[in-house]
């Protein structure tokens, strides 16, 4: 069994027990839970942020100019669909 299997199906028995529902129940657990999340969110803002640094200073290309190049693409592509149509009703 993968480990990805094992902790769904730990994860899925925890939340069954009652003693782990009475402490989700918690509101000073749940704040907890919360900033624990909002942290990791932060995190790894900050790290794609530093990644993307490394990755311009390098000359590399990352996700956020592939992205950008696509939209462009596809942009150039419709404005050209739009000049071919004109230019067979005319």
């Amino acid at each position: 069994m993968a480990i990805k299997d094992f902790l769904k199906k730990r994860g899925m028995e925890l939340m069954q027990d009652p003693k782990v529902t009475k402490l989700m129940q918690d509101e000073r657990v749940m704040k907890v839970a919360m900033q624990a999340f909002q942290l990791r969110g932060k995190v790894q803002e900050q790290i794609d942020g530093n990644v993307e640094k490394v990755a311009h200073s390098l000359g590399l290309v990352t996700k956020s100019d592939v992205r950008e190049l696509k939209r462009t693409i596809k942009k150039l592509e419709t404005e050209l669909k739009k000049q071919q149509d004109a230019a067979k009703k005319e």
